[in-house]
């Protein structure tokens, strides 16, 4: 990815941006109350054009001893400029909520929501923040590193879906 994306993000958002590179892709790790401005600007501006989300995902650094315990990162593409960026947004576990961007990308709905079952993050301003994969009775959130692999929990016949 052009560098310049980078650059761009740092000179219009200032210390909201911070950058690293993991894995060759290159990452903007940004303040979590200045996502959804960050990311309107990804989509809007015709010199990023970022008009295409691949993904939402969460990493949880439990076991890597790192604070904050969570990271929600949205991979994204420009098909026009055929760049891509990673977004990321450290999240603590005390207080486990980022911005939803599904009102700069329609297309992150289910992704978000995936994420939030089995994450526990919540998306503010997600319009139907709900289970996805489990039923809502369940109990946890199955991805995080400190939920028990041995616990089980029984399916739950909901009334109504018989």
């Amino acid at each position: 990815m052009a560098r310049s994306v980078l650059d761009a993000l740092t000179s219009r958002f200032g210390d909201a941006i911070t950058t690293r590179s993991d894995h060759g892709d290159e990452v903007a790790v940004v303040a979590r109350d200045r996502l959804v401005e960050v990311a309107t600007f990804l989509r809007d501006d015709p010199a990023m054009a970022f008009d295409s989300p691949v993904f939402c995902t969460c990493l949880d650094r439990l076991h890597l001893n790192e604070d904050p315990r969570f990271e929600v990162s949205w991979q994204l593409r420009s098909l026009r400029h055929r760049q891509r960026i990673r977004l990321a947004v450290q999240v603590p576990e005390e207080d486990a909520r980022v911005p939803s961007l599904t009102g700069v990308w329609a297309g992150l709905d289910w992704q978000e929501r995936e994420t939030y079952d089995m994450y526990g993050i919540r998306f503010d301003g997600h319009h139907d923040l709900r289970r996805i994969y489990l039923y809502e009775e369940f109990v946890g959130w199955p991805l995080r590193k400190d939920y028990p692999k041995e616990k089980r929990q029984p399916l739950v016949r909901r009334t109504g879906l018989e």
